[in-house]
């Protein structure tokens, strides 16, 4: 008798935790969606679903979401099936249909291709995102999609900014909207302001069919690895730093970096009232009489 209250007591609390846990997701993903105006009124947007943790949050919670969204949007969930061997094609359309919710799969063999194309030992996850990118694209556009949602994370664009910084030399990462090359697609992340360890116990909570993300055997992206476990050290070594890396993200002074295409230094004069600036914030300030 003990061990059955015990084991209610242990699932009210689960119960408990879990709607804690969604409310917390469900307002970051909606400050997010808000501050970038993700979705708009009459939007069509298709929920790309790989089967994993981060998509099967983020489609949750956008259905949340859309009961109480001040605007009215269409969801659609997508799935890329690239035909690689053992991939379980019947797990996402069986969960999809006990949400009752539009879905559609592409069926695409990127696989083969990638295979036939990439040198044994190479990596393949440049061209496989290439081409299941297009795919997507492709989908999108000719089903009057207006809206592409991804389920990158706060701490996927974390990690996607010191990888360009160590790698590529670059100060950029994967920005919350953009607009595709083409100019023909907009792409959201709405949960772009979302913890990846709250996502994480969220999906173990919900207990959602995730699907292996290591079907296609290809070698581990090492160097997001490295970077992973680098920022999951930080997190626990130095609370509240990944907190301060993300809003540095969003509060860029271009006067303080050296990307000349981006401010205008060789205009800069002593004489210049109009081209002074502070060595704070990078603001224009009253001249300063050092004399």
């Amino acid at each position: 008798m003990n061990e059955k209250v015990c084991d209610q007591s242990d699932d009210r609390k689960q119960k408990v935790n879990l709607n804690k846990l969604q409310k917390k997701l469900r307002r970051s993903m909606g400050q997010a969606i808000a501050d970038f105006e993700m979705i708009e009124e009459g939007d069509k947007v298709m929920v790309c679903l790989s089967g994993g943790k981060d998509s099967y949050t983020m489609l949750d919670i956008l259905l949340n979401l859309q009961h109480n969204a001040p605007v009215k949007f269409e969801l659609i969930a997508v799935n890329l099936d690239q035909k690689q061997p053992g991939f379980p094609a019947d797990v996402l359309p069986e969960y999809l249909k006990q949400l009752g919710i539009p879905y559609f799969i592409i069926e695409q063999d990127t696989y083969s291709v990638v295979q036939r194309v990439i040198p044994e030992g190479k990596t393949t996850c440049s061209l496989c995102s290439r081409l299941r990118r297009g795919s997507l694209y492709t989908w999108a556009e000719e089903n009057g999609i207006t809206k592409i949602a991804l389920g990158h994370h706060r701490d996927d664009l974390i990690e996607t900014l010191f990888l360009n910084m160590f790698y590529g030399g670059k100060l950029k990462t994967m920005p919350p909207k953009l607009l595709s090359d083409n100019g023909k697609h907009v792409v959201i992340r709405p949960m772009a302001y979302c913890r990846e360890k709250d996502i994480t116990q969220y999906a173990e909570g919900k207990k959602f069919p995730i699907i292996p993300c290591n079907l296609c055997g290809s070698q581990d992206n090492l160097q997001r690895q490295a970077m992973k476990e680098m920022l999951t050290q930080w997190d626990k070594q130095f609370p509240g730093r990944l907190e301060t890396i993300f809003s540095s993200i969003q509060n860029v002074a271009p006067s303080h970096l050296a990307d000349s295409s981006l401010f205008d230094f060789k205009a800069l004069s002593q004489t210049d009232e109009s081209q002074k600036f502070d060595l704070t914030d990078g603001e224009k300030i009253l001249h300063l009489d050092l004399s």
